[in-house]
């Protein structure tokens, strides 16, 4: 029979593997009696676990909610999760990040060594550089008013507040209604969160950013949820974000021949196509939210470039054409 500590922890860990476990399964998995399996779980009890008895003809135990957060017993997959997700937290922008990173190393200190080896070779690195963060306190209880608003699909009510200080444009959040939403999800982009929801008084989609909301409380009526344009929110978010309201597609598009090697244009695009038509030359397409950006951001290789279309790219060349020559010239 194991020792009391190593049976305990045996116990603890069936407990947290399934939700209801039969008295008499427990005592053949422990190969204990029943009436061994009674004290352990008294054990657990008094070192804080909340194991609750349930009645029947197979009568046992479960690990239920307790008012305080006992030790938690993982096995080796779960402890590489946690770490993982942990660390990927550190990086999110969204005001948690020290906590995280507490926790991370809390985590990592009672790891065996071949798992500490495992998180250790794993560095998530944030590739875009978070935007400021507003008192990490006001963002934490956002996100849980905006969470727990979005999973009970009830109306949300808030203040928003501008994207400049107030004052600057005149604007007084006193005299703005607050905002009336059906919340559908909570995401990130870009190093902040956002709310997409069914704005109530302007009948369309909405995304608000989750720092510039003051929750008013207590929520509204429950909601049916609607069908988001598209059925797929990343691809929303990303959409609107880009200008094209909803479609995951840039409301500007175009291609033009780059008098400049395909391996050297690939290394700096991002999401666009480029054709390898000689040893100099290449096709590439790229999209922006407007034409002078579209424009611009082709103008960004050090390269002849012909204009293959649309006829708004041209235009677009030959307006930043006007606007760096007077630039130039208000220089001399």
């Amino acid at each position: 029979m194991p020792k009391t500590s190593a049976r305990l922890l045996s116990l603890l860990s069936l407990l947290q593997a399934r939700r209801d476990w039969p008295s008499a399964l427990l005592a053949e998995r422990l190969d204990v009696s029943p009436r061994t399996v009674r004290r352990d779980v008294d054990r657990l009890r008094e070192l804080g676990y909340p194991i609750v008895a349930f009645k029947g003809p197979d009568g046992g135990y479960r690990l239920d909610a307790g008012t305080e957060l006992p030790p938690l017993l993982f096995d080796d997959e779960q402890a590489v999760a946690l770490a993982i997700a942990l660390q990927i937290a550190t990086t999110t922008g969204a005001g948690i990040e020290e906590a995280a990173m507490r926790a991370l190393t809390t985590v990592r200190q009672v790891m065996p060594a071949r798992l500490r080896r495992r998180i250790d070779a794993l560095q998530v690195t944030a590739v875009e550089r978070p935007a400021p963060q507003p008192d990490p306190q006001v963002e934490s209880g956002a996100l849980m008013t905006l969470s727990a608003a979005v999973h009970a699909r009830e109306v949300l009510r808030f203040d928003y507040a501008p994207a400049s200080p107030p004052g600057d444009d005149g604007h007084d959040p006193a005299a703005t209604p607050p905002r009336r939403v059906q919340p559908h999800h909570l995401v990130t982009w870009g190093g902040r969160w956002y709310l997409v929801a069914w704005d109530l008084d302007r009948e369309d989609w909405r995304t608000f950013r989750a720092d510039r909301i003051t929750p008013r409380i207590p929520t509204g009526p429950r909601f049916t949820p609607r069908e988001l344009p598209g059925g797929d929110v990343a691809a929303f978010v990303a959409g609107k974000f880009r200008g094209s309201d909803g479609s995951d597609d840039w409301p500007c598009r175009g291609e033009v021949i780059l008098h400049m090697p395909a391996a050297a244009v690939f290394r700096h695009t991002r999401d666009g196509i480029v054709e390898e038509l000689g040893r100099d030359r290449c096709r590439l397409v790229l999209g922006s939210w407007s034409w002078p950006a579209l424009a611009a951001s082709f103008g960004r290789f050090d390269a002849d470039i012909e204009v293959v279309g649309p006829p708004e790219l041209t235009d677009a060349f030959a307006h930043l054409a006007r606007r760096y020559a007077n630039a130039a010239i208000a220089t001399l």
